[in-house]
């Protein structure tokens, strides 16, 4: 078998930070007994703005999150980060799920739940207030974070439309 499956070796070539955030399995009742099947969540991220979520079904545990990892590489974004938190407030929404993010001093470490906090562990945030309101669901509030982040502006702009200077802005 090559090492191409194998997820501590990925993760030491690109050195990116790899977390499951959920692993479920399902159970199918067949004619021969159960079948298990196991889905993945997991965020990835290289602690410098730039991160990811995948979700990767199979019928074996390595191979869903291999999947997930896989599909959470092809899938990062950018996540604004300056001084360790992210610029301006905002509510990232997904169905049922609404989650706030607030900026947050230095020092305050993240103030977040499971989900919200291995996002932003992986992105590189360290000081961020967060509260999910609705629906708790793992998927669910990860998506709600990264259609806030997809909305967020960076702090450039957000000093350009306050009418000051980014010195202004962060001190």
């Amino acid at each position: 078998m090559d090492n191409r499956g194998r997820r501590d070796d990925s993760g030491s070539r690109d050195n990116y930070m790899e977390k499951l955030v959920k692993l479920n399995r399902t159970a199918k009742v067949v004619k021969g007994g159960r079948s298990f099947s196991f889905s993945a969540l997991t965020v990835v991220g290289d602690r410098a703005g730039m991160v990811g979520f995948g979700f990767g079904k199979a019928k074996d545990v390595s191979e869903a999150i291999r999947k997930s990892i896989d599909r959470a590489k092809r899938a990062m974004i950018k996540l604004p980060v300056k001084n360790g938190t992210i610029p301006h407030a905002i509510i990232g929404k997904y169905k049922a799920t609404n989650v706030l993010m607030k900026p947050a001093c230095p020092g305050s470490g993240i103030i977040a739940g499971g989900p919200v906090r291995a996002v932003m562990e992986a992105a590189g945030v360290t000081d961020i207030l967060s509260k999910c309101v609705g629906s708790r669901s793992s998927i669910n509030i990860v998506r709600a974070v990264f259609s806030g982040v997809d909305n967020m502006m960076d702090a450039k702009t957000v000093a350009k439309n306050r009418g000051k200077t980014l010195k202004d802005l962060w001190g």
